[in-house]
């Protein structure tokens, strides 16, 4: 019984169990017949890509021919959705993948997409791309504010922040998607498909897994390449307390507090934030650490330098005390310039603590005996003040014609004005003189 049922669904008489003989021939007769006289109609299905062929074009729609006698029509949104360029490219004639919609409209005709069937063809190609595990090149066209979008085959493809490759991560910076990925649009890429979802749309993309490199082969890498004394361009990734980390090419570099500036800076958001981009001088590498030590101040001139221009060793200044210490006093020079008494030169004899002689406030004439630009230290001495060492020093510095000081520089210590002798008594005074001696000799 399931046989002769069988049998009838493919069109065999029922009469018998065994077919006639010649039944065979006479359906592949007919079906010849059928096929000759045009009667063997393939009409499209509703989800059904097929090839076509453009009839005709017009601003309203495309008549697209699709076999079996049979025409469809792109218009309307379908129409709109089609890029510019594309349909720029249209033909009469062109054949084109379209997908069925549905196989009549009010007015009879087969509706047809072009979009849609782009876009199934993409997703078998992803579901290839995933199967084979091929690496797809690309490149960014947007973002969001969890990744990047990448086009694949006319999809749009997502990479999440945490799939991006080490390179690029290693330079994200800002706290707005458009601090963190705008710069990126137009980008190439390389990426692999990890996820293909059909249904729900979702074609998930990782650049990390098209990449064998890792965040520490990275900073391997970059680390071999940069030498000490070169000035690089990075970007601030994040702000610590000690100093801040500067991306170079994808590998952190510290600038520590004290290289941020030549001024005193508490914490480095006093003068950086997340997301700037700075110039810095290299001026560390340690390849067994795998650390990089940077610095900011290094390129700026130092102001220090250019205050203490008018000082010069042996100089007598006045300052005022500002700090005691243990081991010695600080005192204001001019500004805010400071200079350093250490003990031992506080006074003539020894004594445990700098506050036996002097007082926070005082104002104190003081020698300058070391000026050591490097370490932005002067030393001072306070016992050195009436040195004899210091004294044609000391009237090179003084010019007794006017009564003020000159900078030193001008003024060869040869040159210096000597001291002025005792006046000479006048002769009055030199003849009552003359007469006392005679007085008491008498």
């Amino acid at each position: 019984m399931e046989q002769n049922d069988a049998l009838v669904g493919q069109g065999a008489m029922p009469e018998s169990n065994t077919p006639a003989e010649g039944t065979s021939n006479i359906n592949t007769n007919m079906e010849t017949l059928l096929k000759e006289e045009g009667l063997t109609l393939d009409f499209p299905q509703p989800g059904e890509i097929r090839t076509g062929v453009i009839a005709s074009l017009n601003p309203t729609q495309i008549l697209v021919s699709v076999g079996a006698k049979s025409e469809g029509v792109i218009t309307g949104r379908e129409l709109e959705q089609i890029p510019s360029a594309e349909r720029e490219a249209m033909q009469i004639g062109t054949e084109i993948p379209v997908y069925v919609l549905a196989t009549e409209d009010a007015n009879g005709n087969i509706v047809l997409s072009y979009t849609r069937a782009q876009e199934q063809k993409g997703w078998e190609e992803v579901e290839r791309i995933l199967e084979s595990d091929e690496v797809y090149q690309s490149k960014i066209e947007g973002y969001n504010k969890g990744g990047l979008i990448v086009p694949v085959h006319g999809l749009r493809g997502f990479v999440p922040a945490s799939q991006i490759g080490m390179t690029r991560r290693m330079a994200i910076t800002g706290e707005t998607p458009e601090q963190r990925w705008g710069k990126m649009i137009g980008e190439p890429i390389s990426v692999r498909v990890i996820e293909v979802n059909r249904n729900r749309r979702r074609l998930i993309l990782s650049e990390r897994a098209a990449s064998s490199e890792t965040r520490q082969s990275l900073k391997e890498r970059v680390i071999e390449e940069l030498k000490e004394g070169e000035i690089r361009t990075g970007r601030v990734t994040s702000l610590a307390d000690f100093g801040a980390f500067v991306n170079i090419n994808g590998a952190d570099g510290l600038v520590h507090l004290s290289e941020i500036s030549w001024e005193r800076v508490q914490h480095p958001s006093e003068v950086l934030e997340v997301g700037q981009e700075v110039t810095v001088k290299i001026i560390n590498i340690d390849r067994e650490k795998k650390r990089i030590g940077l610095s900011l101040r290094a390129l700026a001139e130092d102001p220090w330098t250019k205050k203490i221009e008018k000082f010069q060793v042996g100089q007598l200044v006045e300052g005022v005390i500002t700090r005691l210490t243990k081991f010695g006093a600080f005192a204001r020079l001019e500004g805010d310039v400071e200079g350093l008494i250490h003990i031992s030169e506080i006074g003539e004899t020894r004594i445990e603590h700098p506050k036996e002689r002097l007082h926070e406030g005082e104002v104190v004439t003081l020698r300058i005996i070391r000026i050591d630009p490097e370490q932005r230290r002067i030393g001072l001495s306070l016992r050195k003040v009436d040195s004899g060492a210091y004294k044609d020093l000391d009237l090179a510095g003084f010019d007794l014609g006017k009564g003020e000081d000159i900078p030193l520089a001008a003024i060869p210590v040869e040159e210096a004005p000597k001291r002025k002798r005792t006046p000479k008594k006048k002769a009055s005074e030199k003849e009552a003189s003359e007469e006392e001696d005679s007085e008491e000799e008498a």
